[in-house]
């Protein structure tokens, strides 16, 4: 019999809300299996069970608030010894949820009988407001309503409601449809939200400043090469097929991670754990406020069009509340750039246990020197900070130098 608990999701997660079971008592499961879904203050995260086995015992309702490394189920793995089943005072509280907070299992039946598709996040802001999904049209995959789905339906039933002249509007509210308030007044639940988000990440910063000594590094690369290079493949592609610049990025800094190691893993036990395997974690931001960093895995594995597709799916699915477990637990190093935003150069700090941070900033004109010739250059600034308990700044540079010169030659990147 083996346990499967409340996994960590964040630095600072002390707790999360099992909204959703997918799997029920005697079920098949497999490694990589989506088993529960999570709502944690970063949102509704799928849970994946990463042994093959068969559910034993579900241990937790749905609905109820659950400490990070409380059991959650029982697993029968085959071959394994088994042992007498657990006496019901050691299966871990859990906090009760009102009933009337308590989300549904499934989405309710639309009009034709079918059940609606509809991402955990989704479901929960369309109850917290009152929307009715059976007259939402998703355009998540298979029709799948998302989060995105929701604020736009409200967003357009507000603005018909708000223009309409106040001798039409109903006497009573219509089910689905939400009144305008007598002022403009933020949603509770975007407040909720970007609170709980803020709160999420002052916590996760503030251990990080605390507990890490962050050195920091920063280099001016001539991105000419990298850039011309980049225009020769896209105009081999079709418009919807080329590449953004930013997938160059996350490339280079996989391969340069893969040269100097010791930057690419987590301080644990006062100890560094270098990972074998090289998962990008990538600052996303999201539509109602604050970061996601989901991890876009085996980076440095990737070819040129499947770090694409990756990164297109996890902005997608970051965004829509769908991402997995793994995603936010793999990241062996993060990447964050604010070029987008006209920011030159970025400090960013060290999201614990990970033990360094690249940060990207906007590519500008500048006057570079080549060989004694003079000339103007598209620039990016690179900055690493890096945890000096686990490196220096000799390591630090070596990185910086690896980075720079991966985009000097980018064809190598591919190889």
């Amino acid at each position: 019999m083996r346990e499967f608990v409340m996994p960590s999701l964040g630095a600072d997660m002390q707790s999360g809300k099992v909204l959703e079971w997918m799997v029920k008592p005697g079920q098949q499961v497999h490694r990589g299996d989506i088993i529960a879904v999570v709502g944690t203050e970063k949102g509704d995260i799928e849970v994946e069970i990463f042994q093959d086995g068969i559910i034993e015992l579900l241990c937790v309702e749905a609905g109820q608030e659950v400490a990070v490394g409380s059991r959650l189920a029982t697993l029968r793995v085959e071959g394994a010894v088994e042992a007498a089943p657990p006496a019901e005072a050691a299966i871990p509280a859990a906090v009760p949820i009102p009933a009337a907070a308590a989300m549904p299992v499934t989405a309710p039946a639309a009009g034709n009988g079918h059940r609606i598709r509809v991402s955990p996040l989704a479901r929960k802001l369309a109850e917290e407001l009152g929307v009715d999904l059976a007259r939402i049209h998703g355009t998540g995959e298979h029709g799948a309503i998302s989060r995105g789905d929701v604020e736009k339906a409200v967003a357009e039933q507000r603005a018909a409601s708000t223009a309409a002249p106040p001798s039409i509007l109903p006497a009573e509210p219509i089910p689905g449809v939400i009144s305008p308030p007598a002022a403009p007044t933020p949603d509770k639940a975007s407040v909720d939200f970007q609170t709980g988000m803020r709160r999420a990440i002052a916590l996760a910063m503030a251990r990080a400043n605390r507990d890490i000594p962050h050195y920091y590094l920063q280099t001016r690369i001539d991105m000419q090469p990298a850039l011309a290079w980049l225009e020769a493949e896209n105009l081999k592609r079709a418009v919807k097929d080329r590449v953004l610049p930013v997938v160059v990025l996350i490339k280079a800094v996989a391969k340069s991670l893969a040269r100097v190691p010791q930057l690419n893993g987590y301080w644990v036990d006062d100890h560094l754990q270098v990972s074998e395997a090289i998962h990008i974690g990538f600052a996303i931001a999201l539509r109602q406020g604050g970061l996601v960093t989901p991890a876009i895995h085996h980076a440095d594995l990737k070819t040129m069009d499947e770090m694409m597709e990756a990164l297109r799916d996890l902005i997608t699915r970051t965004r829509a509340g769908r991402l997995r477990s793994s995603e936010l637990t793999d990241a062996t190093i993060t990447l964050t750039s604010l070029g987008d935003l006209g920011v030159e150069t970025v400090y960013g700090v060290i999201y614990p246990p990970q033990v360094a941070l690249v940060g990207m900033g906007k590519i500008t004109e500048q006057v570079w020197v080549d060989h004694g010739m003079i000339g103007v250059r598209p620039v990016l600034t690179a900055t690493l900070a890096g945890d000096h308990r686990a490196t220096d700044g000799r390591t630090g540079g070596q990185f910086l130098d690896a980075l720079d010169g991966y985009l000097q030659t980018p064809d190598k990147l591919w190889e």
